[in-house]
């Protein structure tokens, strides 16, 4: 399975394959029935505290992501999600966010997370889209 990101304002393509919405609040001016989205894991989203001390600055970003990986290592959302994956088995799976920073996002974090803990799983190399 590939899992990539993808920017929630960018749009939808048939290669997208599952597309998971993965931050906490819906992104502004998308309207739900236009955004082309199967699940929206809002859960997975890192915590509002990690959120605001990260604040996209980018001298923040390796803190974040160790910080943010412990988050999903402690919760069972990303567990959940993992079970759910493997259920469908699809060969491509988005991640779509809404931050405007393509390089330094929760997304990347989750992206790589998850390519690490589906078991049995065949990723290619992480990419943004």
């Amino acid at each position: 399975m590939e899992i990539q990101i993808k920017r929630i304002y960018d749009d939808a393509a048939q290669n997208d394959g599952l597309r998971v919405l993965v931050d906490r609040l819906w992104p502004r001016g998308i309207k739900k029935e236009d955004a082309d989205v199967d699940l929206w894991a809002k859960d997975l989203a890192p915590s509002d505290e990690l959120r605001k001390e990260f604040n996209h600055d980018p001298e923040k970003f390796d803190q974040f992501a160790q910080d943010y990986e412990k988050e999903l290592a402690e919760r069972d959302e990303a567990a959940d999600l993992i079970e759910e994956i493997k259920d469908e088995d699809p060969d491509r799976m988005t991640l779509l966010y809404a931050a405007r920073d393509k390089e330094c996002n929760h997304a990347l974090v989750l992206q790589r997370y998850l390519q690490k803990h589906i078991a049995g799983a065949s990723f290619a190399s992480p990419r943004s889209v």
